[in-house]
């Protein structure tokens, strides 16, 4: 590419000179051959030898002006390889980072030079890298927490199941419960991933009505309750009446619950939830807020991934499959609202839904 590329841009520019300086010669040239045949039409009675001046005059013009014709091609034939140069390297330069990152070298990045519309393409292209590196990233860690989350459960039963089979366990209803929970976690895990790749698919469709927020709040509020009860963490809600927001009510109502829910995972015992809204010039805002340990500035960016977990440890006890927020996120989007957290002492979750008018 870096030849063929040189080549044309080389032969473009030289074209364009040579063309131009061709052009303007031959017109120098006619133009002194009629001045001077014009001249002698007009002075016909003049007896010297101004003739044969005239015609050496006219033959030193046309000289010097082919002799700078050939010169002026000549430079502009330099001058059009240099200036080709110059423009065919960074594109040469920008390839060959593309050809590295296509063969998953995502660290290559372009050497930025100069303020014009191709450093502005240079940075476009390491922006690109670094965000395909992002998702290469996310890819291979949720590959390994697929496998995970499948195999953990898997290697449970499998173990159990065996020693069941071979009389070292007996079918105690303890044992029959162990085995139980495992099926549960997988067929929540594939309920889940069935859920999620329903939701980005082109034909997922909200129901969306006009709803009292005040009472979408209360449903969700009712369905994690008994669950804030037992853990005796206070839940708490702040909601002005009179808000209505065009939503599909169980989504929203999912959507509060997993936040809900979620929360209650983070939060100690006498801990407290708050949900306060804020009713915005042309939106709503939703404040999901708990007194838990909160989230670190590095794990922040990323808690709306698939698969992503904050406990690398993936223990159950203090964590889910990691799909949960995906779907969160998901709902939101498709309701044409914004998510995102902030997270100091506890951490808060905001939710923005444009509000009726």
């Amino acid at each position: 590419m870096n030849r063929r590329l040189h080549t044309r841009l080389a032969l473009i520019i030289i074209g364009i000179a040579v063309g131009i300086i061709l052009i303007s010669t031959v017109s120098i040239i006619l133009t002194t051959h009629y001045h001077f045949s014009m001249y002698k039409s007009q002075v016909p009675g003049m007896n010297h030898d101004l003739p044969q001046l005239d015609y050496h005059l006219e033959q030193a013009l046309v000289q010097t002006i082919i002799w700078t014709c050939i010169v002026s091609i000549m430079l502009a034939a330099l001058i059009g390889i240099y200036v080709a140069k110059r423009i065919s390297a960074p594109l040469v330069h920008m390839k060959r980072i593309a050809e590295s990152m296509a063969e998953g070298k995502w660290s290559s990045r372009v050497a930025l030079q100069g303020r014009d519309e191709l450093a502005d393409l240079g940075a476009s292209l390491n922006s690109l890298a670094e965000q395909l590196q992002r998702q290469e990233q996310l890819r291979v860690t949720m590959t390994e927490d697929i496998a995970h989350e499948l195999r953990t459960p898997l290697t449970t039963l499998k173990s159990h199941m065996r020693a069941l089979k071979d009389g070292i366990w007996k079918p105690t209803p303890e044992r029959i419960h162990s085995c139980y929970e495992e099926i549960e976690r997988l067929t929540q895990l594939v309920a889940e991933l069935e859920e999620l790749t329903h939701m980005e698919s082109p034909g997922f469709q909200l129901v969306r009505k006009e709803e009292s927020l005040f009472g979408v709040i209360d449903r969700g509020v009712e369905l994690v309750s008994a669950a804030c009860r037992e853990k005796n963490v206070h839940l708490k809600r702040l909601v002005p009446p009179g808000i209505t927001v065009r939503v599909d009510r169980d989504r929203m109502i999912q959507i509060l619950v997993n936040l809900l829910t979620n929360a209650l995972e983070y939060t100690p015992a006498h801990g407290e939830i708050r949900i306060v809204v804020t009713k915005e010039r042309d939106s709503v805002l939703i404040m999901v807020q708990d007194t838990g340990k909160g989230i670190t500035s590095e794990n922040l960016p990323y808690i709306f991934e698939r698969f992503y977990r904050v406990d690398k440890s993936r223990n159950r006890k203090t964590g889910g499959s990691g799909l949960g927020l995906t779907i969160v996120k998901q709902l939101v989007t498709a309701h044409e609202g914004q998510i995102w957290a902030e997270s100091q002492q506890g951490t808060t979750f905001f939710i923005r839904l444009p509000s009726e008018i």
